[in-house]
């Protein structure tokens, strides 16, 4: 753990609920032009990503969490290949392949999704819902699964935390994720309109989660899984990390006592045990295949536990 930190202006209160307000009310604003939903989606995701990369820059949280050009490569790889074109191409899978074999054999799963509450309602609930199965999901890759967990070292590998690397998955895990988080939603019919904005927000969220920027979310700590919450579960020490696990949101690990948050402390040293754990974008396609990869102590660590322990 770092020293006790100083009181924060309230400007870096404002920041979260500043930049996300106005991506979404860009999405809502261009749902309402002749743009379709791939623009209103992406077009306000891009605008988050532009001001984030902004603030970095201007008001970081650590200055030696500034990516090298390295950094940048090996992520922008993840973020294009796992993030888009993985994901484009499971949604195309399902949508030609599972829902039609569905219809053709009468087992299509239509009337079990509210579609005539209002969008803000319904987006509300596939948070709270996708948010449910991740929480397990990323909670057994911590805690009860060695498999699971060696693909989720991936994620935790990086020595700093900036926006681009949360696209770091190993498609595998994103695999997973999206059997979760967008499968199940898709077979329900949950219209494009609510796709859209819960993309917009999970990605917006997500890009926060992860962010270099000096803020503070105050009570929305105990609403939103951001930036404050997140830094801990990158804690290279279990007994940090295994917390926080929310996607999106942090109320679940609110409910099964599993959210973290030390008053008047920042979080010490990031990534996993193993300092040695390669950071390249190949070789990260294969370390999860390679026994115990994650878990070889660097000198002078081998008192810490491995990953992962009994919370």
């Amino acid at each position: 753990m770092e020293p006790p930190i100083q009181s924060q202006p309230l400007s870096s209160r404002l920041i979260y609920p500043a930049v996300m307000g106005t991506c979404l009310l860009l999405h809502v604003w261009l749902r309402s032009t002749a743009w379709g939903t791939a623009w209103n989606s992406y077009l306000p995701v891009l605008l988050g990503a532009a001001l984030i990369t902004v603030l970095e820059r201007y008001c970081p949280y650590r200055r030696h969490w500034s990516p090298d050009r390295s950094d940048v490569t090996n992520d922008l790889a993840f973020m294009m290949i796992v993030q888009v074109v993985l994901p484009k191409f499971l949604t195309f899978f399902t949508a030609i392949v599972l829902v039609r074999f569905l219809s053709s054999h009468d087992l299509a799963l239509s009337g079990l999704w509210p579609q005539t509450w209002p969008v803000f309602l319904q987006v509300v609930l596939m948070l709270l819902t996708a948010d449910f199965f991740r929480y397990w999901l990323h909670r057994a890759s911590h805690e009860w699964s060695m498999a699971l967990w060696r693909l989720h070292a991936v994620h935790h590998s990086p020595h700093k935390l900036y926006w681009l690397n949360v696209g770091r998955f190993h498609p595998i895990e994103k695999a997973f994720q999206f059997l979760f988080d967008a499968l199940p939603f898709i077979l329900v019919g949950v219209s494009e309109e609510v796709l859209g904005t819960y993309f917009v927000f999970y990605a917006v969220n997500g890009f926060f989660q992860h962010c270099n920027i000096e803020l503070r979310l105050g009570v929305l700590n105990y609403v939103i899984s951001g930036p404050e919450l997140h830094r801990w579960h990158h804690s290279h020490l279990p007994r940090e990390s295994n917390r926080n696990y929310g996607n999106n949101l942090i109320l679940w690990d609110l409910l099964f006592r599993t959210w973290f948050l030390p008053q008047d402390l920042e979080v010490g040293r990031l990534g996993l045990v193993n300092r040695g754990y390669p950071l390249d974008f190949l070789r990260q396609m294969k370390t999860p295949f390679i026994k115990n990869a994650d878990q070889v102590p660097d000198k002078g660590n081998h008192h810490e536990s491995t990953q992962p322990p009994v919370p």
